[in-house]
């Protein structure tokens, strides 16, 4: 019986310290410390929530720059992978289609390489990046689209080319609904020399 006892007094005080100090203590340290990502680095314009930089969202009209593509629809519940393997028909015919498809809406060459993050889609199929050679090759249809010099927007490309994290983990990248909203605010500025297509 003292053994008994002695266990459920254990259990209550380990529930107690691990089951609700600690998770109390560590909440309220990142709210203190990392408020923005511990409640999902949201974005907000205009006092309404946006999205996420976290989580890539569905682009695909010509005036903005879009995603790399998803397995899941850019849904969060179920999110994951095509789990597709290397000699699959279905991942073959599923990369040609995104590759040409980048080709014709970017009017590019038929044969011309197209970045592996425009074909494949991420392990979770939210990846909110791009490599910058994306981002690079949609310049043109977005500035045309949007009658803007190809000059501002390539600049505003650069201006959010991510570098790797800590200089040494991953490669550059862009976040795509950042770039999408800070083109959004983009005010056309007719670049000296330069012809605007209006779109």
């Amino acid at each position: 019986m003292k053994l008994f006892i002695q266990s459920i007094r254990q259990t209550i005080l380990w529930t107690i310290i691990a089951g609700v100090a600690y998770p109390l203590v560590m909440t309220g340290f990142a709210q203190l410390l990392f408020h923005k990502q511990a409640n999902g680095s949201l974005i907000e314009r205009n006092g309404q929530i946006v999205g996420s930089e976290l989580i890539a969202q569905q682009f695909t009209g010509d005036k903005y720059f879009w995603p790399r593509p998803s397995a899941g629809s850019y849904a969060t519940v179920p999110s994951g992978a095509s789990n597709l393997g290397p000699t699959s028909q279905a991942l073959q015919s599923n990369v040609t289609a995104n590759a040409t498809a980048f080709r014709t809406g970017n009017k590019l060459a038929a044969d011309a390489p197209v970045p592996a993050d425009m074909v494949f889609t991420s392990a979770s199929g939210l990846d909110p990046h791009i490599s910058p050679e994306s981002a690079r090759l949609q310049v043109a249809r977005v500035a045309a689209t949007r009658g803007i010099a190809e000059e501002q927007v390539g600049a505003l490309v650069e201006k959010f080319v991510e570098p790797p994290q800590w200089g040494i983990l991953g490669e550059a990248r862009v976040n795509v609904l950042e770039l999408n909203l800070a083109l959004d605010e983009l005010q056309p500025k007719k670049a000296e020399g330069s012809v605007l297509v209006k779109g």
